[in-house]
């Protein structure tokens, strides 16, 4: 089979490979669409910590079973299905104490290698995060599972409901489905980004305001009338916009810190109004097997986002679609192998 090789920042390579065999418990997919993800691009860019070099990569992908080994019970050769590429150990500490996110092992058992013909997953991954793709939903779509997911579980217990004021930073595929979510569930939402095109899909989503971040404190004051948004999602994963989040909040709200910066990366804030206006900031981790099931009926009976998806390439051509998105040239790219 072919399959993408990440050999360093800016190289990808194209190889023959063994098509894996199945063992107990396993499913082989024969991918029908891979998305390309931040996480992607800034390996391709500069490297990343999650994403050795040499090797493969890609991790939100949907497909056709090619075949199953022994035990498996509720799939089988030839259903089409849509996944995520992790899961839960169910057996360390953290699991024990249902932060299945933060697994001790979930992120040294993770799967990568969906920008290649075929994937392998394992037993846990089929236990806990295989579903059957629904007929109404194209490939395309059903490999959004992986990061709405995430998105899913950014939101999570945090209770908005109908005419809170949710600002998102970011208007990449991350800002748009915290958007997308935050819509649904009937919030009011200010969107900053830099690019005047993902600003306008933004405002085709659903936004109520859409605003360059030159003119986002006076929009924020013109729609609360001075008093500063319920909700906060940093989407960008830049420390300056992790720091300055909190000045858009009100008192008594909530900051969500989901883009992820460099380990060891130090933030300043203002102590007297963390303290005094009552500021919650949380940070946000991937997702439990709970997230992606609402997730996937999400993607199932409610939600169309099939507007993220900017355009396909062919496997050989991965890293022209990685270098359009390096340049904020569209949203995602389905890559078909």
């Amino acid at each position: 089979m072919l399959a993408s090789y990440l050999i360093k920042p800016g190289t990808i390579e194209l190889r023959e490979t063994p098509v894996p065999k199945p063992s107990r418990g396993e499913v082989l997919v024969k991918v029908k669409s891979a998305l390309t993800c931040g996480t992607d691009l800034k390996a391709f860019l500069r490297g990343h910590p999650m994403i050795p070099m040499p090797g493969v990569f890609g991790h939100e992908f949907s497909g056709v079973i090619a075949e199953v080994g022994k035990g498996v019970k509720d799939f089988k050769a030839g259903d089409e299905i849509m996944a995520v590429h992790s899961a839960p150990c169910l057996k360390c500490k953290y699991c024990k104490k249902k932060l299945h996110n933060l697994c001790e092992n979930i992120m040294d058992t993770k799967v990568l290698g969906a920008f290649a013909e075929y994937i392998l997953l394992p037993s846990h991954i089929v236990k806990q995060n295989l579903f059957h793709k629904p007929a109404n939903l194209s490939f395309e779509e059903a490999a959004l599972l992986e990061p709405l997911s995430c998105v899913v579980h950014g939101m999570h217990r945090l209770n908005i409901k109908k005419g809170d004021r949710v600002l998102i930073i970011g208007t990449g595929p991350i800002g748009l489905l915290h958007l997308s979510l935050a819509k649904l569930k009937g919030a009011e939402v200010i969107i900053t980004g830099l690019e005047h095109e993902r600003l306008e899909l933004a405002k085709s989503l659903g936004a109520d305001v859409t605003v360059l971040p030159s003119g986002l404190l006076s929009a924020i004051d013109y729609v609360t009338d001075g008093l500063g948004m319920d909700f906060v999602f940093e989407c960008t994963g830049q420390i300056d916009v992790w720091e300055t989040s909190v000045n858009y909040v009100r008192r008594g709200g909530t900051v969500i810190l989901f883009g992820g910066v460099k380990k060891g990366t130090i933030v300043t804030y203002d102590t007297y109004r963390l303290h005094y206006d009552e500021l919650t900031l949380k940070g946000v981790f991937h997702f439990t097997p709970h997230d992606v099931k609402i997730a996937y009926n999400l993607l199932k009976d409610t939600l169309n986002l099939s507007p993220l998806i900017s355009g396909s390439y062919p496997l050989k051509d991965l890293n022209l679609a990685l270098n359009r998105l390096s340049k904020g040239e569209g949203i995602k790219y389905a890559v078909m192998p």
